[in-house]
């Protein structure tokens, strides 16, 4: 990832740098929030801002909407200043981050907030033949278009598809097309000229003319509005773009992989998605499956996310016991790889024995079909048997998870909402209503 530093962070900016660029990010340094600005605007594929508190994060991030710049922002500052640590997260920042900055927790919020990885672990045939089709089209102009259930991997998969090209050298440029509002995802696809609306006091280049000679990844494209796709469509046709307030269009020489989970024949028969742009985008077609349909692959992905996990949380890895593995094996995965994922993280942090044990690996008992054996059917200390939940309403079940996981996390919103698999908005509100409810919450631990 492409990080972005604003101010002196104390003396602190070496070692933040250091730390992230062994995270395999790459790092930008601004010393004033007008200087930060001018790197968004001009099109350096920034994918997050740290911004040392003693700047005003509320002007910055008021910039940011002003000018319709999406970007995530995180705050640091000297541990023993909290006011600064509420006034951040107040102002909008996502996170906070005590200087000098710890190695661990910077990892948590970079993993958190943006995932980076080319690397495709699998064991299953059914994934090796997308593979193979993968390697077949890297090298290809053709625009791709990749399917599948939330969760299967459609990222990673862009990533590698991209990583396999002819432009591997050029810049890979994500977009979630569901993630930013209708009104400003014009102006992140094709940025704006100064003058163009209220707020854009200077020109903004777009994601288009970022990746220019790279792949842009237009993720959950099915998501995009019926009037934004006429101008994408006019891009792939014309290969040229034209900036918000622009009075001559520009030139851009862009691979397009597009992502979505949904039908997207039943969209176009909707009238959701337009037919044309449909198939101008659908010139190959990769269709992940799920990970119920590729059962082989489920061990190799949850020991590859043990290691992941064990290494971040500084944790002695274990292996995975036999019953651990017979119970994922028996499980649906409704949410796929994202949701193994988040149940392995969940599982390196509970594990109390010399493997990870069974009840360590907390799925939701209605993930097993009737032909299915439960696993630890026999285990008294079995999860799905657990006398301790019974007679508690999932309500209670579901806040308990949610203040322990905090209390682990010593507080820390983002690495806590990454344990539990849910967005750091969801837990936000869910802290919200339990504190509204007279319910003790964990503060952000910001002390020595």
């Amino acid at each position: 990832m492409h990080l972005l530093i604003i101010g002196s962070l104390n003396g602190q900016i070496g070692t933040a740098s250091k730390i992230a660029m062994q995270r395999g990010g790459t790092v930008s340094v601004a010393q004033t929030i007008e200087e930060g600005l001018e790197v968004l605007r001009a099109g350096n594929a920034i994918e997050l801002v740290m911004i040392d508190v003693q700047n005003d994060v509320s002007k910055f991030i008021s910039s940011l909407d002003n000018e319709r710049i999406n970007v995530p922002v995180v705050g640091c500052g000297v541990s023993n200043d909290p006011k600064a640590a509420v006034a951040a997260i107040r102002a909008g920042a996502k996170e906070y981050i005590p200087l000098p900055p710890d190695a661990e927790l910077i990892g948590a919020v970079l993993t958190a907030i943006s995932e980076e990885s080319n690397s495709l672990i699998f064991e299953d045939e059914k994934t090796g033949k997308v593979i193979q089709m993968a390697d077949k089209i890297a090298n290809s102009e053709a625009s791709i278009l990749i399917t599948g259930e939330s969760g299967t991997g459609k990222e990673v998969f862009s990533k590698y598809i991209h990583s396999k090209s002819k432009r591997s050298a050029n810049r890979f440029v994500a977009v979630n097309c569901a993630a930013i509002p209708e009104n400003l995802l014009e102006s992140e696809l094709f940025g704006y000229e100064k003058g163009a609306f209220t707020g854009a006091v200077a020109r903004r280049i777009g994601k288009f003319e970022e990746a220019n000679n790279g792949t842009l990844l237009l993720d959950e494209i099915s998501e995009m509005d019926i009037k934004l796709q006429a101008k994408l469509l006019r891009v792939l046709q014309e290969k040229e773009i034209d900036r918000i307030g622009g009075k001559k269009p520009i030139k851009v020489n862009v691979r397009i992989i597009a992502t979505s989970n949904r039908n997207m024949m039943e969209t176009v028969k909707s009238g959701l998605f337009r037919e044309d742009l449909y198939y101008r985008l659908n010139v190959v077609n990769l269709d992940l499956p799920s990970l119920r349909d590729r059962v082989k692959d489920i061990q190799v992905l949850a020991e590859f996310f043990v290691k992941k996990y064990s290494d971040l949380n500084d944790v002695e890895e274990k292996a995975l016991s036999k019953e651990a593995i017979t119970k994922m094996n028996a499980y649906n995965w409704p949410g796929n790889v994202r949701e193994l994922e988040n149940t392995i993280h969940r599982a390196v942090l509970m594990s109390m024995e010399d493997e990870i044990e069974s009840s360590a690996i907390m799925v939701d008992v209605e993930g097993f079909e009737e032909s299915n054996v439960a696993p630890n059917n026999n285990n008294e200390n079995s999860d799905l048997e657990n006398q301790e939940f019974v007679g508690k309403t999932l309500e209670s079940m579901e806040r308990d998870l949610i203040i322990d996981t905090l209390k682990h996390t010593i507080g820390n919103r983002t690495h806590a909402a990454k344990i539990l698999g849910i967005s750091i908005r969801t837990l936000r509100n869910k802290l919200k209503q339990y504190q509204e409810s007279g319910i003790e919450v964990p503060t952000p631990h910001v002390g020595g």
